[in-house]
């Protein structure tokens, strides 16, 4: 009987374990670190064609970053929706930018197939660790920050972003 009470106890700790990982929910912390945010205003990436776009030509606006990559299932899952609302909102003076944790090669081969009419820029590896400073500790995909036009953030978001919570985002912060 004690092996089975210690096989149970360690079953409900990794189960408590993996509750807390699950359960503490998609939204990253609020507090915001100046230099990385520094960082990613200052950021320049190229586009899919090769050309060098600088984050800074969108301050002002309204702003959806979202980290990416063509191998990652739940990005491409909302992409379609990030999409629809950047047409949405674009003439509102909100821009959707995506930067890709991706080769060159993959991101121009996935617009191929599933284009989207908003920036694409491909960041690589850079953009892997600009993400981690920007609050995403575990380096996960999808992750998602919406800044404000003077570029505070408005939310972290790691996984999938609901678009109606994207959207009701959006809709408060164009009524301020």
């Amino acid at each position: 009987m004690p092996r089975f009470r210690l096989f149970a106890v360690l079953i409900a700790l990794a189960a408590l374990a993996a509750g807390v990982w699950f359960g503490r929910g998609h939204y990253a912390p609020a507090a915001s670190d100046a230099a990385a945010l520094a960082a990613l205003h200052q950021a320049s990436y190229p586009d899919p064609q090769g050309r060098s776009q600088a984050l800074a030509q969108w301050a002002g606006r309204l702003r959806v970053v979202n980290f990416w990559a063509s191998w990652c299932a739940p990005c491409r899952e909302e992409m379609p929706d990030f999409d629809a609302l950047a047409r949405r909102y674009r003439h509102k003076g909100v821009e959707f930018i995506g930067i890709a944790v991706d080769t060159e090669a993959n991101v121009q081969a996935f617009l191929q197939k599933q284009p989207v009419s908003y920036p694409i820029l491909i960041g690589g590896g850079n953009a892997h660790l600009l993400a981690r400073q920007l609050g995403n500790a575990t380096g996960a995909l999808p992750y998602t920050l919406v800044l404000d036009r003077e570029g505070r953030v408005v939310i972290r978001h790691l996984g999938r972003l609901p678009r109606a919570t994207l959207d009701a985002v959006l809709r408060e912060n164009l009524a301020h």
